[in-house]
């Protein structure tokens, strides 16, 4: 169930970039420096840095836990377009669904702040935060070209 909560928002997320151009998805429409491309780069990020990072470590990851390298992650570079940002956030998707289902939810890790945290709890977090920016990106898609909704 809790998979299939945060597959639905990762989901979400794709469709809102759906029939738009580099341009639009680059497009600064709110005070802050969030786009809907940033967006999709910033969750690439977090998929990557709680599910492989975290829970599975190759030599060389480093677990990401400052407020800059947050914002850094919304950060575009002139290569990012919606093709790759869509390609990178399904391949970091897949990998995180692989390392959580190589454990049990209850499997537990050190986390550098937090103590500890369990597969369960990673999981109801990625949901949270999936969701919390799927709705910035409704925002943004609405203000782009009027289309909102989950659907």
């Amino acid at each position: 169930m809790l998979e299939s909560f945060l597959d639905f928002h990762r989901a979400v997320l794709l469709r809102k970039l759906r029939g738009l151009s580099d341009a639009d998805v680059r497009r600064r429409l709110v005070p802050t420096a969030t786009t809907l491309a940033g967006l999709v780069k910033h969750l690439t990020v977090v998929e990557r840095n709680w599910f492989p990072t975290l829970l599975a470590p190759e030599p060389g990851d480093v677990y990401l836990t400052s407020e800059e390298d947050a914002l850094a992650s919304f950060t575009l570079t002139d290569q990012d377009t919606v093709a790759g940002l869509v390609d990178g956030y399904e391949r970091a998707c897949a990998r995180s669904r692989a390392v959580a289902a190589s454990l049990d939810l209850d499997h537990v890790v050190p986390h550098p702040q937090l103590g500890e945290v369990s597969l369960r709890w990673i999981l109801v977090h990625l949901i949270e935060e999936t969701a919390r920016h799927v709705g910035h990106a409704d925002i943004l898609r609405e203000l782009t070209d009027g289309e909102t909704g989950a659907l």
